[in-house]
């Protein structure tokens, strides 16, 4: 890689010092993305923090939808469970089945 000319003295004091200022800005990049990693790393600690006294609390006074808003909070959505639901029955007059009959086979012809 060397040649057997040398760089003159001038010279190489110039990429010494232009590789000192590069060197520099990147110890400072680095230092820059650190901090802003350890700040959003911080962050989601106080969150989880505020959470749980949030539940603490909601707890103390009764309030039984603490992990309802714990769920939500993270974007799940607790549900309650609905079993053996039955929707209400339609009791309807002979014209109004006529009626619908007349629109069904209305729509089949089409």
């Amino acid at each position: 890689m060397f040649t057997s000319q040398q760089m003159a003295p001038a010279k190489q004091v110039k990429v010494i010092r232009e590789f000192r200022k590069l060197s520099s800005q990147l110890d400072m990049t680095m230092e820059m993305i650190s901090e802003t990693i350890d700040e959003t790393l911080d962050k989601d600690e106080a969150e989880e923090e505020t959470e749980e006294l949030t539940n603490q609390v909601l707890d103390e006074i009764g309030v039984g939808i603490a992990s309802q808003l714990s769920a939500a909070s993270k974007g799940r959505v607790a549900s309650n469970k609905v079993e053996n639901v039955v929707p209400p029955r339609y009791v309807g007059t002979a014209a109004d089945v006529e009626e619908l009959d007349k629109r069904l086979a209305s729509l089949r012809r089409i």
